[in-house]
């Protein structure tokens, strides 16, 4: 009896050990295949992470989702200089609006080679208007050497504004042809000579102008006033800090629907319940900026015209910000002391 519970208990105590070393081994054999699980996971995950970061940079056209410090400091350093650039233009632009000029275009003894000038005058004529040319010829605007002195000694080109004849090449266009090779000046317009397309013709002096001369102002006359010159180039002279300036005898008046009255207007509808142009410059005389001559050279194709030519201009300027200045002295219909102008 005491032999078998002897060996019984042995038995057991020798198979104690060996459950421990089965279950050691399950529980290192589950840990393991926990880590290769967990471990599978992380790299799915991270395989996951790499496309998609690789798909948002894809479709966001970014090629990388970060950037280096050496790039970092390049794009830093471009920025700055951008700055500089910005600011160098601005000081140039500056620099040219009060007068100066490169040394390109400056001469050997440091003086300018090809001085601005200080206004270009078209005066705005007609076919068969040849004693209103001539009589302004005698009275104001010079002709020959004597015009060519005006331009030199006050920076003032003054110059007739006339187009072609429907007729291409008749008598019409004959006769100022021949008046032009006698007196050279004339600016003849490409387009058709007509009253309907006077506000398109005032459009296309100034662009030619601004394209010929380099002025601080643009003048616009009738063939049938006569202008002070002096008094002209003082009051331009008085404004040459205003970069962007509309001046003359500031008006308004009644658009009229009527279309059998003197001063119809097709675009009536345009201006309103009031039937009130809007403020605009006397057509006899006025006066622009180079920024504005500029402006509808630039936008001449836009640039709607109007029955009349002074609204016509007048409006190319609504809604810029534009100094409006009336000047009693460009009023032709009354004359003072230093008036710019008057109505013959």
């Amino acid at each position: 009896m005491r032999s078998r519970g002897s060996s019984n208990r042995l038995s057991n105590s020798g198979g104690s050990p060996f459950r421990s070393r089965i279950s050691a081994l399950l529980l290192a054999m589950f840990a393991t295949m926990a880590t290769v699980y967990v471990a599978g996971r992380m790299w799915q995950e991270a395989e996951s992470r790499v496309y998609l970061i690789k798909e948002l940079d894809r479709r966001t056209g970014q090629g990388h989702s970060s950037v280096s410090v050496s790039e970092t400091l390049k794009i830093v350093t471009c920025k700055e200089q951008l700055k500089k650039l910005s600011a160098i233009q601005m000081d140039l632009a500056a620099a040219k609006q009060e007068g100066y000029v490169s040394k390109e275009h400056l001469g050997n003894d440091g003086t300018r080679s090809k001085k601005r000038l200080l206004g270009v005058i078209g005066i705005i004529t007609t076919f068969g208007r040849k004693k209103n040319r001539d009589a302004i010829r005698k009275a104001w605007m010079q002709s020959g050497a004597a015009l060519r002195k005006l331009e030199e000694e006050k920076g003032i080109v003054v110059r007739f504004v006339i187009g072609r004849s429907a007729n291409r090449g008749d008598s019409l266009d004959r006769e100022i042809n021949d008046e032009h090779s006698q007196t050279n000046d004339f600016i003849i317009l490409d387009d058709v000579e007509a009253p309907e397309e006077r506000s398109k013709k005032i459009k296309l002096f100034f662009v030619r102008a601004v394209e010929s001369w380099d002025a601080e102002f643009y003048v616009k006359v009738n063939d049938d006033v006569y202008v002070n010159i002096d008094a002209l180039g003082a009051k331009l002279s008085a404004h040459l800090d205003t970069p962007r300036i509309y001046l003359g005898c500031m008006k308004s008046g009644e658009v009229f629907s009527d279309p059998t009255h003197k001063w119809h207007e097709p675009d009536w509808w345009k201006f309103g319940d009031g039937k009130s142009y809007f403020q605009h410059a006397s057509g006899e005389i006025f006066a622009i900026s180079r920024a504005l001559a500029q402006f509808i050279s630039i936008n001449k194709s836009l640039l709607q015209v109007y029955a009349h030519d002074d609204v016509s201009a007048g409006s190319w300027f609504i809604g810029l910000d534009v100094q409006h200045v009336h000047e009693g002295k460009f009023c032709c219909n009354t004359w003072s002391t230093g008036s710019v102008c008057a109505a013959v």
